[in-house]
């Protein structure tokens, strides 16, 4: 049998990429409230309570649940010199194995630090991850809004690949948008020991 199971911490130059614990829950919300407006034009709807300490803790709970069943990685970000301030977000959730080893990725960074390379640090560093033999992805795919140039050139910078353009994709800020699919692939990928 395979083990998918990946690392909990990573660490690069300036990030420290980890799963959460129960104490995260309020500066979570903070990332979550300072950045509220600038995440609306990007992510789907939330609930009325999303805005809150206790739906916080809830998530980071299914986080840590999902990477002990292998069903998905999310990392929260933050600086190396401050481990309880959360700056953004990368998730690579619905992994499907089988014949497919894909799944999708998804990140977030706070606005106030746009421009600086973390989130290519940051995606860099996850990407390596979920293609290590560790967790073993052949694909990941992205989807994002024509109209989002950063989330384009981050992941052109990494290899993503466009495949094409999803109509009415995803219902966000009001409206269903249309979404670029682009993906990366695993050179590195192994067959598992059960595909004889």
């Amino acid at each position: 049998m395979d083990i998918h199971a990946a690392r909990r911490e990573l660490r690069t130059e300036r990030l420290w990429l980890h799963n959460g614990h129960e104490g995260l829950a309020e500066a979570l919300c903070d990332f979550h409230l300072r950045n509220r407006a600038h995440l609306q034009a990007w992510d789907p709807p939330t609930p009325a309570d999303f805005y809150t300490v206790a739906r916080q803790a809830e998530r980071i709970q299914m986080a840590i649940a999902n990477f002990n069943d292998g069903s998905g990685l999310r990392y929260w970000l933050s600086p190396l010199n401050d481990a309880n301030q959360v700056i953004g977000s990368v998730h690579i959730n619905q992994v499907s194995r089988g014949a497919f080893h894909n799944a999708m990725l998804g990140y977030s960074l706070d606005a106030k630090l746009q421009g600086q390379g973390l989130m290519h640090e940051a995606l860099s560093a996850a990407i390596a991850e979920a293609f290590s033999p560790r967790f073993n992805l052949h694909r990941l795919q992205a989807a994002y809004q024509p109209t989002n140039v950063r989330s384009a050139a981050v992941l052109a910078r990494l290899g993503f690949e466009q495949e094409g353009l999803a109509r009415d994709y995803l219902f966000i800020n009001g409206a269903w948008r249309d979404h670029c699919i682009s993906a990366l692939r695993n050179p590195g990928f192994f067959r598992p020991s059960s595909w004889l």
